[in-house]
């Protein structure tokens, strides 16, 4: 009966989390609609191994959110909402592998775990975009599931779900996904003095199930594109780890706040379970962590850590690359709480206001992005941040009172009501902001309203992901007059506001028609005749 019940929990959840409202809002920045492209264009050449975006080959990730989307578009047509669907899949995915590790290794936790990894802020973001992040983090972390699975019960089937799903994760980002594993896993031999365990990882048949399922397309991409291993391990590798290649450069401390936020609103409870655990670890680095529960947390440690140092380490720096060390701090959080409600301790006042606090705050960011995407700034008169300040004050007394009182058994309830509402708040609130401030599909949609015929599209001092964006809407390049393509035939213009004279120059003797503004994006749109 339990279990049925935390199925249907588990699919409520879920399904609201992850997968309601996926196109409520257009494709953003300029990741999303170019991954969304090239899956488009595989789907409709059905090529399962060269990616290509604009007819050219796109050899900066592997195939695996391609192919996902590939079976999204044959399903539900090609559109933003099939786009986003397999990242919440793949989280979906990993919840279940959660909640199944923990009913075998931690039996009466499992609903706990599984619905607070679920509702961590960059696991809920995360999940809505098309991007390669979540497949990655997703089959990473189930990787190390399993992996530990094993260390606990020694039976291989699960040493051979670490080897596929480890296999799924290089097929999703590439070769960081077993430099990451080994790196979590030679710590944690290390400190454990554990180095023949680390020998037994070495399996030959799980090694021959990795090839198996990583190989074959890297074989078959190198095979038709001799420049993929340049572009792909030299450039987007090595290159983008090693130099700022791509303008993404942050300061070093960069991922320490991206991860605070990311875990929101648990944050202060991972706080301070990693300072437990590392305190625990330093004190008791004599006893080699003999006690299966203090291996588990010390390996979740180790794997919350190991991320977030490493691509610290690199020069360019994306928020993204974290979000494998956020279901490592969900379970950590876990654990901290079950330790504590276990010995009936009761929540500090400070803790429970904090934690109401984050709570508060999580809504006061669904309430307030709309009116700060509008306005630019935040407008302390105006009457969304008055009913925003009010939510984040009940939120703060009830949340915290309520927690204060009951103590650890009800913070998961308490935690879980201001993170549905806010989902709510964002998807039916806030949504039409978005898609009209940052998303190119209504700039697109005014374009088609003009000629549903596909005629060129010519872009001038535009940004990237409004030029990406309305790629995929419109499915057609863009053309730039910055580089001298200026189509022959007659195409619709997308130009940054105020900017007519600069473009006249490319258009000697040519009629150009105005046909609208987008003010909120600081667009215009115009009619280029032959």
């Amino acid at each position: 009966m339990r279990t049925r019940t935390d199925v249907l929990l588990l699919v409520a959840f879920c399904g609201f989390l992850f997968f309601y409202g996926l196109g409520s809002f257009g494709l953003l920045g300029a990741d999303e609609p170019r991954y969304a492209q090239v899956a488009r264009e595989m789907f409709e050449r059905n090529d399962w191994v060269t990616p290509t975006l604009q007819g050219k080959p796109w050899l900066e990730k592997p195939a695996l959110y391609y192919w996902q989307a590939m079976l999204s578009y044959s399903v539900l047509g090609v559109d933003d909402q099939a786009a986003r669907l397999p990242a919440a899949v793949d989280a979906t995915l990993l919840i279940v592998a959660v909640y199944l590790f923990l009913k075998r290794f931690r039996s009466g936790l499992q609903m706990d775990g599984a619905l607070i990894t679920a509702a961590c802020v960059g696991m809920i973001g995360f999940a809505r975009a098309a991007s390669t992040d979540m497949p990655l983090a997703a089959m990473f972390a189930i990787a190390l599931l399993g992996w530990y699975a094993w260390y606990e019960s020694r039976k291989r089937v699960y040493l051979a779900a670490f080897y596929v799903f480890l296999g799924l994760a290089t097929l999703a980002k590439g070769p960081v996904a077993p430099l990451l594993a080994v790196i979590v896993l030679v710590i944690f031999a290390g400190v454990k003095r554990e180095w023949r365990t680390l020998f037994r990882t070495l399996w030959v048949p799980g090694i021959v199930l990795f090839l198996a399922v990583a190989l074959p397309w890297y074989v078959a991409v190198q095979w038709r594109n001799p420049e993929f291993f340049r572009v792909f391990i030299l450039e987007h590798n090595l290159a983008r780890f090693g130099q700022d290649v791509y303008h993404h450069r942050q300061p070093f401390w960069f991922f320490v706040p991206v991860l605070l936020l990311a875990a929101m609103p648990w944050t202060l409870w991972m706080v301070l379970a990693v300072v437990e655990r590392a305190r625990l670890a330093w004190s008791e680095r004599k006893s080699a962590f003999s006690v299966a529960e203090d291996s588990w947390q010390l390996f979740l440690l180790i794997w919350l850590l190991a991320p977030v140092v490493f691509f610290s380490l690199s020069q360019s720096k994306l928020p993204g690359y974290v979000l494998p060390s956020v279901p490592a701090g969900a379970l950590l959080v876990l654990e901290y709480l079950a330790a504590r409600q276990g010995q009936a301790m009761r929540i500090p006042p400070w803790q429970a206001g904090l934690h109401g606090a984050l709570c508060g705050l999580t809504l006061f960011a669904a309430l307030a992005a709309r009116g700060v995407l509008e306005d630019h700034r935040l407008l302390w008169n105006h009457g969304t941040y008055v009913a925003a300040g009010v939510a984040v004050a009940l939120t703060l007394v009830v949340a915290g009172a309520l927690v204060s009182r009951a103590g650890f058994r009800l913070l998961r309830v308490v935690t879980m009501i201001p993170i549905v509402v806010g989902v709510a708040i964002i998807l039916r609130w806030t949504s039409p902001a978005v898609d009209a401030t940052l998303s190119a599909r209504p700039v697109a949609q005014v374009i088609q309203g003009f000629s549903r015929e596909a005629v060129p599209l010519a872009v001038y001092h535009t940004k990237h992901e409004q030029e990406f964006g309305l790629e995929f809407y419109l499915n057609r390049p863009a053309q730039h007059y910055e580089e001298g393509q200026v189509p022959r035939e007659g195409h619709v213009l997308v130009a940054a506001r105020n900017t007519q004279a600069g473009f006249s120059e490319y258009l000697p003797r040519r009629r150009v028609s105005y046909l609208a503004s987008i003010p909120v994006q600081k667009l215009e749109l115009f009619w280029v005749g032959k």
